[in-house]
């Protein structure tokens, strides 16, 4: 008998982001245009809603449209409307505007806006809170629960007070279960209970597999001579060679904030590459060093996103519940757009969860879902973008001119369709066939390093907790990692969390810095070995972003 205290609603959500609490707010309205009762709650490990919410972000506004077509009138924060387009291909000293009349549809922003999308998810969760949804900050999922015929009945958050040495403390609190006919998982990118339902119930049998990309944000107050609100930029090449998949983006906010970024795919070979270094190295170039001379930066954050698109989408329904937004993958990589397919995907889930929960059903498949995905505008946009990363992984010049037959010339209905044949942890060299890339260091002006970076993206976790980056063996680092791939995790990391360091025997041994985690899960994706795994740490540690 567990001594966990149960809670019981109609549906439990899995993570306060835009595809989490569009579900849980449409199904509240739903239910409000009914007449009905239906008990919804959403748990989020952040200490508050958008606490780990980060995106670059333009924002298409077609699903919010549907979540709520008076979202003007009702004061969304999505209010700086995409003002000018800009896409460069970058040489390391040099730049070329790419003309707006030979840019694929994808690159076009009219009619979108620049945002946070952290703020746009507070606003989600006051909507959410003014409908009836339940909202419980700062409780992390720990675990699937299953009733006797192997259906999800729920979760449970994980325990309070447990020490370093995995023993409970004076502060100890059991977890709380929480029971629901159905369970949404929407935890973005590499969610740890996801990762986890996808291979009990074979989700991904038959499709590609899932592929990754690294996003590194920083956010700018810029000299107002240099600030143009809704202006977007977004560059290819330098720094990067031209066999690694990346680009850069830069979006003017209001109130002379920019947000600068840059992206890796996950898929790269040379594990002396550093994502954090290169986009620190990026922020040196002559055409885009100069929008922050004389600014400062204000917040610093990464985060892992889901980019293999319609081909790698394992099944969305198990027995009890299903994957929302990017804990499935229906970013649009293409776009560099989420947040409406995560909105629009936690509206479909909701509606087939409503309709079954009306029928009496419970903890069976909400088998509506897909085939509503199947006939959705969203369907339809992420098969006209599906060839476009299988496209850039042939390299940048090979990939821009297979991208520009598929997407100008075919308008993305090309009588084909590209696969992706390996996962990212495949893909690493030994180090002995690559070359060590030497970065310069930190000017303290423009770049800077990992260190202070992590310390304005707020990080916190109570250090006196199991280290929840846990290690299948504690062998493999040093025997394997270091040993043929030259500690790659102390690169790919954005926030120092790996280190290799001497042991008393005279011996390599690897640190982990666990506190310093910003929650991005590259690790759990990028580790040669699949030997590190990610779990979740005590609820409300991780960053605490202000509007990311």
């Amino acid at each position: 008998m567990s001594d966990r205290d149960i809670m019981e609603y109609d549906v439990v959500v899995v993570g306060g982001g835009p595809a989490g609490l569009a579900s849980a707010i449409k199904i509240k309205q739903l239910a409000i245009e009914a007449g009905r009762e239906v008990g919804v709650c959403v748990l989020e490990k952040g200490s508050e809603i958008g606490a780990h919410i980060l995106s670059g972000a333009v924002m298409d506004p077609r699903g919010i449209d549907e979540l709520f077509p008076d979202w003007r009138e009702r004061g969304a924060p999505v209010d700086v409307p995409v003002s000018e387009d800009r896409f460069l291909f970058l040489t390391e000293s040099g730049a070329r505007q790419t003309p707006n009349w030979l840019l694929p549809g994808c690159f076009h922003n009219h009619g979108n806006y620049v945002i946070s999308l952290a703020s746009v998810v507070r606003w989600l969760g006051e909507q959410a809170e003014a409908l009836g949804v339940e909202i419980y900050p700062g409780f992390a999922a720990a675990e699937v629960l299953y009733d006797d015929q192997g259906a999800v009945k729920g979760v449970a958050t994980g325990n309070m007070g447990i020490g370093r040495d995995c023993a409970p403390t004076a502060n100890f609190q059991p977890g709380v279960e929480l029971h629901g006919k159905y369970t949404l998982f929407a935890e973005g990118a590499r969610g740890h209970l996801g990762k986890q339902l996808i291979a009990r119930f074979r989700l991904d049998e038959g499709r590609d597999p899932q592929i990754y990309g690294i996003g590194l944000k920083e956010l700018w107050e810029i000299d107002p001579a240099r600030h143009q609100p809704g202006l977007v930029v977004h560059t290819a090449g330098w720094p990067l060679d031209s066999h690694t998949y990346g680009g850069s983006f830069l979006y003017h906010m209001n109130d002379n904030q920019v947000a600068v970024g840059f992206v890796v795919g996950l898929g790269y070979s040379n594990p002396y590459l550093s994502p954090y270094e290169e986009f620190q190295r990026y922020k040196t170039h002559p055409a885009i060093r100069q929008f922050f001379e004389g600014g400062k930066r204000i917040a610093y954050g990464a985060r892992a996103i889901t980019a293999g698109g319609l081909q790698s989408l394992p099944k969305l329904v198990f027995p009890g519940g299903a994957l929302i937004g990017c804990d499935a993958g229906f970013l649009n990589a293409s776009r560099i757009k989420g947040s409406h397919a995560a909105i629009k995907s936690g509206m479909l889930a909701a509606d087939a969860a409503f309709d079954a929960l009306g029928s009496g059903r419970q903890h069976d498949e909400l088998s509506a879902y897909p085939a509503a995905f199947t006939g959705s505008w969203l369907q339809e946009e992420l098969h006209r973008a599906r060839n476009f990363k299988p496209a850039m992984s042939k390299g940048l010049y090979l990939g821009s001119l297979l991208v520009g037959i598929d997407q100008v010339v075919f308008r993305g209905k090309a009588p084909w369709t590209m696969h992706h044949s390996h996962a990212d942890h495949e893909k690493l060299k030994p180090a002995a066939e690559c070359s060590p890339i030497i970065y310069p260091k930190p000017d303290g002006v423009v770049t800077f390093d990992r260190l202070s970076s992590v310390f304005i993206s707020n990080t916190n976790h109570e250090e006196n907790q199991p280290i929840h980056l846990t290690l299948k063996n504690p062998a493999v680092p040093v025997a394997v990692n270091l040993a043929r791939f030259a500690g790659p995790e102390q690169r790919y990391c954005p926030a120092g969390v790996y280190e290799f360091v001497k042991a008393d025997d005279g011996g390599d041994k690897l640190q982990i810095n666990a506190q310093n985690c910003v929650h991005c899960k590259t690790c759990d994706i990028k580790d040669p070995t699949q030997n590190i795994v990610w779990v979740t740490p005590e609820g409300g540690g991780g960053p605490n972003y202000p509007n990311m």
